[in-house]
């Protein structure tokens, strides 16, 4: 009697590509979300830094509301783009009797690259105004 070489069919076979499949798919949609919410917490921090540098605009000596809403309106243009500049605003406030300058951006969150639902993320500058 001559043992037979049978090759029996493991229950395992091709399971390797599968898991690479599935475990590549998880690492590429994990890196691509913390890309994404890198990419949300940058617009967010140029929309603070607009505001904010538009608020110190407006607030120095011979100055405008009008100057301190282009300046924060060039500035998110120039960073991120013109949507991102749309609706921009800048208004005269009194807060433990000190005179305010406040700039508001409402921009878009970004969810998917940098598209998103419109004014979602709404962020404020401010500066305390010169004396004149």
């Amino acid at each position: 009697m001559r043992p037979r070489l049978v090759r029996e069919a493991s229950s395992d076979e091709g399971s390797a590509v599968a898991e690479f499949v599935i475990a590549g798919a998880f690492v590429v949609l994990l890196l691509l979300s913390v890309v994404q919410l890198a990419l949300a917490l940058h617009v967010r921090t140029v929309a603070i830094d607009a505001a904010s540098e538009g608020a110190r605009l407006g607030a120095r000596s011979g100055m405008t509301l009008d100057d301190a809403r282009e300046r924060a309106r060039d500035l998110l243009a120039e960073s991120l783009s013109t949507a991102y500049a749309r609706d921009v605003a800048a208004r005269t406030v009194v807060r433990d009797g000190a005179t305010l300058v406040e700039v508001r951006v409402d921009a878009p969150l970004p969810v998917i690259a940098l598209f998103g639902p419109p004014s979602r993320l709404s962020v404020t500058g401010h500066a305390l105004v010169e004396p004149s």
